[in-house]
């Protein structure tokens, strides 16, 4: 776009007030000013987030049926916990979705590390009362009949807002989070409020969606927007990178970080299952100002074919959708804690450990 600027020279202004005879008026211009608080991006819209766990929740058969991979999360979540050797008498699960994490708590074989035929008693041995907080009623509510929920003592808390939560500090033993916190709009200062509600030396425990979850569904749907109707509409909601998850636990005060990416390939029979089971996991696009007119059958079927021929091997019997798993442990500052080794202070050369080896060879 092109703009034109125009000078009026003074003299030719003063002839054309006499000419004119008016009056020159005088505006005050008026300056934004920045209301109180941090400024935030609004990314996700979180009225339509809960209204999509809600709708899913409702229906409850189909809802159970999509929660593989929820499910599964949750037990390589909780895995990570098996590692602290202590007991945990009072745990936060933020964003419980349907308590996915005390399902996984309370299984007998939850470490795979263990010999065939081991049986381990379950976390929930260790953990005295779990509080589950979730926006949705209908969703942390779903499975409150199932048997797990008379192994471990399980408190349901319904709040308006994740980003805002509504414990003392110093509260918690620990905190985990499974397959939520990637819906929130100001990241920061939701670790910053766990840190807080953390006891001293105790630890949060994250897994989230990363930025490369469902590329293959993402690039599709762009080059099938660009076919069928010349332009490009954001379908997949934007997700973190994991090269700034450790930058924000940092920020927030934790301390002892650990970050670390899974990757789960899960095979569908084409994009339409795929897209169906996103919504009934309540997983579809809540993005703000998003295209609220659902999308034609013209480029869902351009999108099909795009999928297939971008990302189906010969002789697979579906199409591949990855979920990018951003697991991530923080810990809150406390007396006694174990600190890192100062940069340079090894007394061992990486090269003798390798025999010699040259770090530039290939």
């Amino acid at each position: 776009m092109h703009y034109t600027a125009t000078m009026l020279s003074l003299q030719t202004f003063r002839a054309s007030l006499l000419r004119k005879s008016f009056t020159p008026t005088i505006t005050i211009r008026q300056y934004a000013s920045q209301t109180p608080g941090n400024p935030m991006l609004e990314v996700f819209n979180r009225k339509v987030k809960h209204l999509q766990k809600d709708r899913a929740a409702r229906n409850v058969e189909e809802s159970r049926k999509v929660d593989y991979l929820k499910d599964e999360v949750a037990m390589r979540l909780c895995e990570r916990l098996l590692d602290i050797k202590r007991d945990f008498p009072n745990v936060l699960d933020l964003g419980a979705n349907s308590c996915n994490i005390a399902r996984a708590i309370t299984s007998p074989d939850l470490d795979s590390s263990m010999p065939e035929g081991v049986i381990t008693p379950p976390l929930s041995k260790k953990i005295s009362k779990l509080t589950c907080v979730e926006t949705s009623h209908a969703l942390l509510h779903r499975d409150d009949n199932e048997p797990f929920n008379k192994e471990v003592d399980i408190q349901r808390d319904v709040i308006p807002d994740l980003e805002t939560l509504p414990y003392a500090p110093n509260s918690f033993d620990a905190v985990l989070s499974s397959l939520s916190i990637h819906w929130i709009n100001d990241l920061p200062a939701l670790l910053a409020q766990v840190n807080t509600i953390l006891k001293p030396d105790a630890p949060f425990i994250a897994a989230m969606f990363g930025g490369d979850t469902l590329y293959e569904l993402r690039g599709s749907l762009q080059l099938a927007d660009m076919e069928r109707r010349g332009g490009v509409s954001p379908h997949v909601s934007p997700l973190a990178d994991v090269k700034d998850v450790g930058s924000l636990l940092g920020r927030a005060g934790l301390k002892m970080l650990t970050v670390d990416v899974e990757d789960i390939v899960v095979e569908f029979p084409d994009t339409f299952a795929l897209m169906k089971d996103l919504q009934a996991m309540g997983e579809s696009n809540a993005i703000m100002n998003r295209d609220m007119a659902p999308l034609s059958r013209d480029v869902l079927l351009a999108n099909e074919a795009i999928y297939r021929s971008l990302h189906m091997q010969d002789g697979d019997r579906g199409i591949p959708a990855t979920f990018r798993l951003i697991f991530m442990i923080g810990w809150k500052e406390g007396e006694g804690q174990s600190q890192p080794l100062q940069r340079g202070s090894g007394d061992i050369n990486l090269k003798d450990v390798l025999e010699g080896g040259d770090f530039n060879k290939p």
